[in-house]
């Protein structure tokens, strides 16, 4: 007699030529993930060779009853780790019947600033920092913390080891092994400050992928979690008090900070970046004010400044790029519950194009 485990491990190659793809966009909220699932006769590499799809908007908050029909249009491939073989999960963006782009779409017009001719010349680099709290399920309370009380302070739990430090390393290796095969560009993780929390890092990744790469990264979190039957938030202020909050850190890139004098180039990118700090500010995550205090390595939200090596600016610039003369920068201002299409194309925007 066949467990459900065997059932849901069957290996479909032995019967047929059929895969599953697995499609997924984000939600009304804009940070809720969703997707649904549909057979293709064949393995697919190249997004443009799947259909298109629609789901009901008036049930994610994303069009009224009357007229809820949205389209998915596939945007990018990766493979699929949990049916595996040659399955695969789809990242979609969304779009009315006629074609426009709905609201809570943001990857629409991140695409249109990677395409432009001057920033696809300076081919923008990005690593982001996704930092996440794990919670319990029935309490969604931090997992490893007492049941409505409080852990010893921060200090041993930060890269912390031991079964009084690190809660929920399975769920953490068990993501970084599924980024991997599904193609992302995971290139690292860590335990938090705050016990019960986590950072992965997605990157090195070129213009709209690293949008791309970080949501599907986001979606597998969410998925794995599900299965541990574990509360996965990126709330960027989980618990109030002297505990570190969470943000997605993201480290930046062009051909010209790359090369000889760079950062002469990255001086002139910050100072944009300080011109428009608050449209920053107002893009980069809900509930950032929490976070962004002046405390636990963050800057005050209300100023902006930059330095080397100091963990307490609204922008680092690391030691060995000021040392090489070339390199990268890390802003430090994104939440943890940041879109990283809006993030990642508005720093190319302000940078580059030097919008004001």
């Amino acid at each position: 007699m066949s467990l459900l485990s065997d059932l849901l491990n069957l290996d479909l190659s032995e019967t047929t030529e059929k895969i599953i793809a697995e499609y997924v966009w984000v939600g009304g909220s804009g940070m809720d993930l969703r997707s649904k699932a549909r057979t293709i006769s064949g393995p697919v590499s190249d997004p443009s060779k799947l259909p298109k799809w629609n789901y009901d908007g008036s049930s994610t908050g994303q069009a009224p009853g009357e007229d809820s029909e949205v389209i998915l249009y596939p945007q990018a491939i990766f493979r699929d780790p949990f049916r595996r073989g040659k399955n695969i999960l789809v990242m979609c963006d969304t779009y009315t019947p006629a074609g426009e782009p709905i609201p809570t779409n943001k990857r629409h017009a991140a695409a249109k600033i990677f395409s432009h001719p001057d920033v696809a010349a300076e081919e923008p680099w990005y690593g982001i920092e996704q930092e996440y709290t794990l919670l319990q399920k029935n309490v969604k309370w931090p997992m490893g913390w007492p049941t409505g009380g409080y852990p010893g302070p921060q200090g041993p739990y930060y890269c912390g080891v031991g079964a009084d430090k690190a809660f929920g390393r399975d769920i953490v290796d068990a993501h970084y092994k599924s980024c991997l095969y599904a193609g992302i560009n995971i290139s690292g993780i860590n335990g938090e400050v705050m016990p019960g929390q986590w950072e992965f890092q997605v990157g090195p990744a070129v213009g709209i992928s690293a949008g791309d790469e970080l949501w599907m990264a986001r979606y597998i979190l969410e998925r794995i979690t599900e299965i541990a039957g574990v509360v996965l938030s990126f709330d960027p202020k989980p618990i109030q008090g002297d505990w570190n909050g969470a943000g997605a850190h993201t480290n930046y890139s062009t051909k010209s900070m790359r090369k000889e004098g760079g950062f002469e180039v990255i001086k002139k990118a910050i100072e944009k970046l300080g011109h428009r700090h608050k449209e920053h500010i107002a893009a980069y995550g809900e509930g950032n004010e929490r976070r962004l205090t002046g405390r636990h390595e963050t800057a005050d939200i209300n100023s902006f400044k930059w330095g080397v090596a100091n963990r307490g600016a609204s922008v680092r610039v690391g030691r060995d790029t000021e040392r090489e003369g070339k390199g990268y920068f890390e802003d430090r201002r994104p939440a943890s519950n940041m879109d990283p299409y809006i993030v990642t194309s508005m720093i190319a925007e302000t940078t580059i194009l030097g919008k004001h």
